[in-house]
C-alpha cells in the first residue's frame, strides 16, 4: 500500500491517496452495450489490456499476469465475470477473492445501475491484476485475453481445471462424484477430521474474523444513519432558509434584508451539507461496506481451506475402508483375484489421499500468507479511512463557520433607535442612483396635547392602543 505525500487538511481537498488497484490502470472496463436474444437481454462490456508502459503516470506493478506487452480488447458480460471468480475460487483456493458486484434482478438496465456496476468490475479484475496470489491465474488470462470461442469453450470446460504453471492443481476424477460426495459429507457431520499442526491457529484466526465482521457491520449501520442525518440536516436547512425568506419578505426595512441575508445562507449550508453527506457516503459509508465484503471474502477462504481439509479426511477413510477388505480377501482362500483388485483399488485411493493432503498443506499455507496480507494491508485502510474522515468533518465545519461568520457583520448592521425601531433603508441605493429622503424620527401627532391630569405613562399608552384597551387600562389601574 502506498499513499501520496502532502496530505492537508486546510482549505482545499486532500490529495488523493493511491490504492493497490490505482497500480492495474492499463486494465479497463468500458462501453458498456445492451445485447437482445430473443426474449433475454444483457449487458456486455469492452475489457481493455493495454501496456502499463503506455499509461500516463502507471506504476510498474509488483504482481502481473504474463503477456502484458500487447494490447488485448474484449467483450465480456456480467455471467463472465461470475465465471472468473468462481474459477478463482478452484485454481486458487484459499486466496482472498476480492468481492464481485451482487447481482440485481430488478432495474439492471438502468444507466446508473450499468455504470455503478462497469466501475466495480473494472474495481474488481483491477485487485485480481495485482494480487500477489491470484496475478498469475491461467483463468484471469483466458478472460482477458482470448477470442470468443476460445473463451467459450474454457467456459464450458466445467469438470476440469486448468493447470496452472505456478501451483500443483489436482484434476479430480469425473467418477464416483456421487459416492465421494457422501463420504464427504458423512466425514463432515463425524466431526472425525484430520488434525494439522496449524488448526489451533486456524480457530483463532476465525474467531478473530467473526468478531471483526460483527463489528465492522455495527460500524456500517451507525455510518448509514450518519449519512442519512446528514441528508435530514440538509433538508431541514432548506426549510429554515425559505421560512427566513419569507420572514425578511414581511418587512420593509434593513431588517428584512438582513433576514433574507440569514434565509439565503441557510440555503448556501443546506448545498454544503448535502455535499458533505454525500462525500461521507463515498469516503466512509462505502469503504466500510467493501471493507466487510473483504471479511466475506476471508470466511470464503477459511471455507475453501475446510473443504480441503475434508476431502483429505474423506480419503484417509477411504483408504483404511479398502485396507481392512484387503486384509479380509487375503485371509480367504480362492479370493485371490478379489484381493488383487481391492489392491489396486486400495493404491490409487493411497494415491488420492496424497494428492489430496499436497492440496491441503498448500491451501493452508496460502490462506496463512492471504491472513498476514490481510491484516496488513486492511490495517493500513481502516486508518485511512478514518484520516480521510476527520480531515473531511475538519474541512466541513471550518467551511459551516466561514459562512456563518460571514454573517455577522451584515446583522450587526441594523441599527435601532430609541424606540427600538430599525433605522435605515431595506437595501443601499445603486451606484448613481438618487439617494433616498433620509428617515427621521416619528414625532407626535401636532394635534395632540398632552393633559396634566394623565400620567405621561398612560397619556402614551392611550394614544398608541384602541379607547377599549385604554380604557381597561384607566379602569384597572386608577
Amino acid at each position: 500500500m502506498m499513499s501520496m505525500a502532502g496530505n492537508t487538511v486546510g482549505g482545499g481537498a486532500a490529495p488523493r491517496r493511491m490504492k493497490a488497484e490505482d497500480q492495474a490502470m492499463h486494465i479497463t472496463v468500458s462501453d458498456p452495450v445492451q445485447h437482445s436474444e430473443g426474449m433475454q437481454k444483457y449487458t456486455s462490456y469492452r475489457v481493455d489490456v493495454r501496456p502499463p508502459s503506455a499509461v500516463p503516470n502507471q506504476q510498474q506493478p509488483q504482481e502481473i499476469f504474463l503477456n502484458t506487452s500487447t494490447f488485448s480488447s474484449v467483450l465480456r458480460r456480467y455471467s463472465d465475470f461470475l465465471w472468473l471468480y468462481e474459477r478463482l475460487h478452484v485454481e486458487k483456493a484459499g486466496a482472498i477473492i476480492p468481492p464481485l458486484p451482487e447481482k440485481q434482478p430488478v432495474g439492471r438496465f438502468s444507466p446508473t445501475f450499468i455504470e455503478d456496476r462497469r466501475v466495480n468490475l473494472e474495481r474488481f479484475l483491477r485487485r485480481v491484476s495485482v494480487h500477489p496470489e491470484l496475478a498469475d491465474a491461467k483463468c484471469l488470462d483466458t478472460f482477458l485475453r482470448a477470442d470468443d470461442i476460445t473463451f467459450h469453450g474454457a467456459k464450458s470446460a466445467k469438470g476440469e481445471i486448468m493447470a496452472s504453471s505456478t501451483a500443483n492443481i489436482a484434476v479430480k476424477p469425473k467418477s464416483g462424484g456421487l459416492n465421494r460426495w457422501f463420504a464427504e459429507a458423512k466425514t463432515s457431520i463425524s466431526g472425525d477430521l484430520v488434525r494439522s499442526p496449524d488448526d489451533d491457529l486456524f480457530d483463532e484466526i476465525a474467531r478473530y474474523i467473526q468478531g471483526l465482521d460483527t463489528q465492522m457491520k455495527n460500524v456500517s449501520q451507525q455510518a448509514t444513519g450518519l449519512v442519512r442525518k446528514g441528508k435530514e440536516i440538509s433538508n431541514g436547512l432548506f426549510e429554515f432558509g425559505l421560512a427566513f425568506n419569507l420572514l425578511g419578505q414581511s418587512e420593509a426595512d434593513a431588517l428584512g434584508d438582513a433576514l433574507c441575508k440569514m434565509g439565503e445562507t441557510a440555503d448556501k449550508l443546506s448545498v454544503l451539507s448535502s455535499d458533505h453527506a454525500d462525500k461521507e457516503m463515498n469516503q466512509f459509508e462505502d469503504p466500510i461496506q467493501d471493507y466487510i465484503k473483504m471479511i466475506h471474502a476471508v470466511k470464503l477462504a477459511l471455507q475453501r481451506r475446510h473443504e480441503k481439509r475434508i476431502s483429505y479426511s474423506t480419503c484417509l477413510s477411504n483408504v483404511q475402508t479398502k485396507q481392512m477388505s484387503l486384509s479380509k480377501l487375503r485371509m480367504q482362500p480362492g479370493q485371490e483375484a478379489k484381493a488383487y483388485a481391492a489392491e489396486m483399488s486400495m493404491r490409487r485411493a493411497q494415491e488420492e489421499a496424497e494428492v489430496a493432503r499436497d492440496d491441503f498443506a498448500t491451501v493452508s499455507q496460502r490462506v496463512l500468507r492471504e491472513m498476514d496480507r490481510f491484516k496488513r494491508e486492511k490495517a493500513e485502510d481502516m486508518r485511512r479511512t478514518v484520516l480521510d474522515y476527520i480531515q473531511l468533518q475538519v474541512e466541513y465545519n471550518k467551511r459551516m463557520e466561514e459562512v456563518w461568520s460571514s454573517l455577522i457583520p451584515q446583522l450587526e448592521q441594523v441599527q435601532l433607535d430609541g424606540n427600538s425601531n430599525v433605522v435605515g433603508s431595506r437595501t443601499a441605493p445603486a451606484a448613481g442612483a438618487a439617494s433616498p429622503a433620509p428617515m427621521v424620527s416619528p414625532q407626535p401627532s401636532p394635534q395632540y396635547t398632552p393633559q396634566a391630569s394623565y400620567p405621561p405613562q398612560a397619556t402614551d399608552f392611550q394614544q398608541s392602543h384602541d379607547p377599549m384597551m385604554s380604557l381597561q387600562y384607566r379602569d384597572g389601574g386608577f
